[in-house]
């Protein structure tokens, strides 16, 4: 039974595309397609607030040191953003989509709503700042597909409790609901603790770093930080599997959630209380792993929304991700049969212990 929603009037565009829910209805069975009693195709649904960025990208042979300038091969702009990549991700993968996030009143404002729009997700709010830009990142990628990247958050820290209040039905209406570190803490924290009141699953993706995340783990089903960020977590370095293990284990024990750490080419380690998992890492040809992470958080809330275990939404997600590092920008996200074949083809296994 759905629980009493903060209120009823929104203030946002929606945008529903009809033809791609038919399209979902008609296609085959996949690896992660969960079914009703009647044997039909079930659609979960994910709802995602996050950041909208502008991408600047560009593509150096290596990293600059200090105080040095580079000439970049080729420069690109394009959409970015944790929560706009998450959102497509999970679309791309077969979720029912509501995606959140604020931007300013300036020359990308178009450039957002048309992205969104052109990428087929279900329906979305976006806010508008009077004070800040459109959130923007400036990203390096190297010969070896690595990245570094420097952030302008912009509107993305300007969520209002009238902003969250008003995304509250669309949050209701989820089976799961993920956030990120790019938004400010207040308004995260708020969203977070109205998805726990409606028994929403609930998923935080620790990025970028902030020591405000153990404020949120309270309110949190699930959070997936890379190795990096575990290791702020934990206090640990991380240098293998049974460090990362010990890890998962501190971090569960400071927040009571269940823990994945993604770990590039060592896979992924999962960790929910009672036992481990680990992943071993699909084979991929990097190009470009920016969007790396924001493809495994998106196609695990798609899986998780329809109905798999934690592990094995976690796999498919490994496999998803595999797929992304492929291509070029971070919101070039793989196609569900794309996902599948890789699976048939790899025959990864899930080790638990």
């Amino acid at each position: 039974m759905k629980k009493h929603l903060m209120q009823n009037a929104l203030s946002q565009q929606e945008y529903v595309d009809m033809s791609l829910l038919i399209k979902q209805q008609q296609q085959g069975i996949g690896y992660l397609t969960s079914l009703d009693d009647k044997g039909r195709r079930m659609v979960g649904k994910v709802c995602v607030l996050g950041s909208f960025n502008v991408d600047i990208v560009a593509k150096v042979y290596r990293f600059p040191n200090e105080g040095e300038t580079l000439v970049a091969r080729e420069t690109t702009m394009g959409p970015g953003g944790k929560g706009a990549n998450q959102a497509l991700a999970a679309h791309r993968a077969g979720a029912q989509i509501h995606f959140a996030c604020k931007i300013g009143r300036d020359q990308f404002n178009h450039f957002a709503r048309n992205h969104i729009e052109s990428i087929g997700i279900d329906s979305f709010t976006f806010y508008e700042s009077e004070l800040s830009t459109t959130g923007c990142a400036v990203i390096y990628v190297n010969d070896e597909g690595e990245n570094m990247i420097a952030m302008s958050p912009g509107a993305n820290h300007e969520l209002s409790d009238n902003d969250i209040i008003q995304l509250s039905h669309f949050i209701a209406e989820s089976d799961v609901f993920i956030v990120q570190m790019e938004n400010n803490l207040a308004a995260t924290q708020l969203a977070l603790k109205c998805a726990q009141k409606m028994q929403v699953t609930t998923i935080l993706n620790p990025a970028p770093w902030s020591s405000d995340v153990a404020t949120l783990l309270p309110f949190v089903d699930i959070v997936t930080p890379n190795e990096t960020e575990a290791s702020a977590m934990s206090g640990m370095v991380i240098d293998n599997i049974s460090d990362a293990v010990k890890a998962a284990k501190h971090i569960y024990n400071a927040g009571q959630c269940s823990v994945i750490i993604t770990m590039g080419k060592r896979g992924a380690l999962i960790y929910d209380g009672q036992q481990c998992a680990h992943i071993p890492a699909f084979s991929a040809v990097a190009v470009d792993t920016t969007g790396a992470g924001d493809a495994f958080n998106g196609a695990l809330a798609a899986a998780l929304a329809k109905g798999e275990s934690l592990v094995k939404a976690a796999w498919y997600a490994s496999a998803f991700a595999s797929l992304a590092v492929e291509k070029e920008g971070a919101a070039n996200m793989p196609d569900i049969s794309l996902v599948d074949a890789r699976i048939q083809q790899q025959n990864v296994a899930i080790q638990t212990f």
